[in-house]
């Protein structure tokens, strides 16, 4: 009786086999050539859920996810699949693939016989006849199940593919196209998400475990563990099946890895978000970038290097963030853009390149090269680094140096390489703050209020900048005082993943003339003389290279940012060193936190480019130069046209008496008011006289008309009301003169400063 059944359900079966193959037959012919695409096109038409940023000779540097609906990889070929993956493929889902022409015949039988006798097979569906539902959405199965008219669809199509494409062509496309689990489409993208690796290194475990997904893309981690199994005993693999519960739990429970390439992991995740935002192109796209892959890795590790050095255990000097950006000088191409310390950040999201911070020092060679170009004075011209105190509207600004000392007179050229507050502070003053901010924002930096705003401290860069617009100025000076903007991709390079070429944003070539050539290489000069530096920063430096080098660097207040900003003949770096929530550094300055950096990479760079001085522009004046008193060593200094000195003395600017620099009244400041406290003790509100320089041979204080006892600084206890101090030389005569007024005092606190001064 069993065997009569069995024959009677071998000719159902051949029946329904022999019907299938009728209908199909029939489909086929009607099936038009152009209603399946070629392999060819399906390759062309991929487009990878990122979008990828090349450098300039077309290495990968950055992915951005650009399609949220779903994530896909690059398009993986067939040899770069490891051979368990594929083993474990076929075994699962077409164990004949290699034998069919694209319907499995016998798996139709046993089809029609399963569900004849109402039990469960594996199926007929063929891996064509599944990749027939993958480029046809007619044909794509529904949540629940298939449709007999898409399952006769998907055979015919399968048919017409199995005639066309080769069995390696099927293959690849179905393992590139095929969805796994959630958002994840394609090989590429759940062999590195879930497993952190290429398609080709996959071994038997982590291939059976991706395979399952095929049939419950969604089942929970036991479910896909459970069939894995199976699939690793049809592979003769049933070894790799103990433990298999845990391993999958994790796979499926932990952060996805984020999907990268070959031949980058995540280079410059800041720049490429920049540069997609600014077009937003279709997911797929490939832009070739300005960047070099080499630099860029350089400039990374160079940073994070320097970082962990400054937070050795013992001596962390509070530090975590930083930045850099080089620009090629002639062309304005960005070669190097490192936004964050990456894992060493807080912050890493946040980009150091384009973040405004206070620029400290940074801004002292375009105050001084505005100074020289309105001839208000020369590099080789007498300045005064001694105590002074200038009214505001919010009080008295002080400024002090970086050592808290000062120096006396000096050259404008030493003032600037050492990097001196108060003659900055006192050159502003003769070029103004109004005029000053207008200076800076023609270079490109993003000031937002007047010069009036910013007041004297301007001079010290109390301003905020970025770095790549601070940069970009510095290289404006490199290119002989004229601003221009900077390139961020290479003309006409962007492309689709076929290779289609979408027009690049094309480059500003717009350009501003703030300085002359001359006064550029005038300032040039002094921010390259390590002679001049010395006061400061000594001969041995990170700011002192084996090639020519014209740099500076800046400390904005409680050490909150350093920089150190440069350029050779070539090229521009800019470094910054901080903390991105603003917190401040200890004891970290731009000469020992920024500028290491900005040494290292300007190394990179020149190891096998010469950097030259440059030649002077046309109209220099070159003169030798003596200062009276060892003043300065004499030296040859370098003058624009009619500004030439070849002496310069102190008794030659005290004869412009009154008010000359040697008979001045630095402090206190002419109209000043002070305001006493009465909660603060007398004796701790003391008023300093003191000259701006050396005290003056036969000098003498002289207030409210009567002699006042003391020689270049004077603490006077405050006395309610207005006075007059006077600067009288031996004969009497008055040299210069300050009114102030005291206020704040009762009358009571009047006899006990009168108590205090006896």
């Amino acid at each position: 009786m069993r065997a009569v059944t069995e024959n009677r359900g071998w000719v159902v079966g051949r029946r329904v086999v022999l019907r299938v193959a009728l209908t199909l037959g029939w489909l086929l012919a009607a099936v038009p050539a152009h209603a399946v695409p070629s392999f060819d096109e399906v390759h062309r038409d991929w487009r990878a859920s990122d979008w990828i940023l090349l450098d300039r000779h077309g290495e990968p540097l950055q992915r951005l996810r650009a399609d949220m609906q779903a994530q896909r990889g690059d398009w993986v070929t067939l040899a770069d699949v490891s051979p368990a993956f594929r083993q474990a493929l076929i075994a699962s889902e077409d164990k004949r693939f290699y034998e069919h022409s694209g319907v499995d015949w016998r798996g139709v039988a046993a089809a029609a016989w399963g569900n004849l006798w109402h039990t469960r097979t594996r199926g007929a569906s063929t891996l064509t006849m599944q990749l027939a539902g993958l480029l046809d959405d007619d044909l794509r199965p529904s949540a629940r199940n298939r449709s007999i008219s898409q399952k006769i669809g998907q055979a015919a199509t399968a048919l017409w593919l199995e005639q066309r494409w080769r069995k390696d062509q099927i293959l690849e496309a179905y393992l590139n196209l095929v969805p796994f689990r959630g958002e994840l489409i394609g090989i590429s993208a759940v062999s590195q998400t879930l497993f952190g690796k290429f398609p080709s290194g996959l071994d038997a475990r982590e291939s059976a475990l991706a395979v399952a997904l095929l049939r419950a893309p969604n089942a929970p981690a036991a479910r896909v563990a459970q069939r894995a199994c199976g699939i690793l005993r049809d592979m003769g693999q049933a070894s790799n099946c103990n433990g298999l519960d845990g391993y999958a739990l994790l796979v499926f429970s932990r952060p996805a890895s984020v999907m990268t390439t070959r031949d980058a992991v995540g280079l410059a995740p800041h720049f490429a978000r920049r540069v997609f935002s600014a077009s937003r192109p279709p997911a797929g796209t490939r832009i070739v970038s300005t960047l070099d892959a080499k630099l860029q890795r350089m400039a990374v590790t160079t940073l994070r290097q320097t970082l962990r050095e400054l937070g050795t255990p013992g001596r962390s000097r509070n530090v975590q963030d930083g930045a850099i950006v080089v620009i090629d000088n002639a062309s304005g191409d960005i070669l190097a853009w490192v936004g964050s310390s990456g894992p060493l950040s807080a912050a890493a999201q946040v980009d150091g390149v384009t973040s405004l911070r206070q620029a400290g020092s940074t801004l002292k060679p375009f105050l001084y090269a505005q100074a020289i170009a309105e001839h208000r004075m020369t590099a080789a011209s007498l300045l005064d680094d001694s105590p002074i105190d200038l009214p505001t509207g919010g009080g008295l600004y002080i400024p002090q140096n970086y050592d808290r000392h000062f120096k006396g007179w000096i050259s404008a050229r030493t003032a600037l390489a050492s990097s001196l507050n108060v003659p900055a502070v006192r050159t502003l003053v003769m070029v103004t703050p109004r005029r000053f901010a207008q200076t800076l924002v023609s270079l490109g930096l993003p000031l937002t209020q007047s010069g009036d705003y910013y007041g004297y401290s301007l001079a010290l860069g109390s301003a905020d900048v970025t770095l790549l617009t601070l940069a970009n100025a510095y290289r404006a000076l490199a290119n002989g005082g004229t601003a221009s903007g900077v390139n961020e991709r290479m003309p006409d390079m962007a492309r689709t993943r076929g290779g289609d070429a979408t027009k690049a944003r094309g480059r500003d070539m717009t350009q501003t003339a703030v300085f002359s050539p001359q006064v550029s290489f005038i300032v040039s000069d002094m921010i390259a003389d390590r002679q001049a530096r010395t006061r400061t920063f000594g001969l041995d430096s990170p700011l002192s290279t084996r090639y020519w080098t014209a740099v500076k660097t800046g400390t904005s207040k409680d050490m909150r940012d350093n920089w150190a900003v440069g350029y050779s003949r070539h090229y521009t770096v800019g470094v910054w060193v901080g903390n991105a929530d603003g917190a401040p550094m200890w004891d970290v300055s731009g000469v020992s936190g920024a500028a290491p950096i900005w040494h290292r990479v300007m190394d990179y760079l020149h190891r096998r480019t010469a950097s030259l001085p440059p030649a002077p522009p046309p109209g220099l004046e070159h003169v030798a130069v003596q200062y009276s008193a060892h003043i300065e060593a004499a030296r040859d200094e370098w003058f624009l046209p009619g500004t030439s000195q070849r002496t310069m003395t102190l008794s030659a600017l005290a004869t412009k008496a009154p008010g000359g620099p040697l008979w001045r009244i630095a402090g206190p400041p002419d109209s000043t008011i002070v305001a006493l406290d009465p909660d603060i003790p007398p004796a701790n509100q003391r008023l300093w006289f003191q000259v701006a320089a050396a005290w003056p041979k036969g000098a003498a204080w002289r207030l409210d008309g009567k002699p006042l006892a003391g020689r270049a600084r004077v603490g006077w206890l405050p006395w309610p009301g207005r006075h007059t101090l006077e600067l009288v030389d031996a004969a009497g005569a008055v040299r210069d003169r300050v009114h102030f007024e005291v206020r704040g005092a009762t009358l009571d606190d009047g006899k006990r400063m009168r108590n205090a001064s006896r």
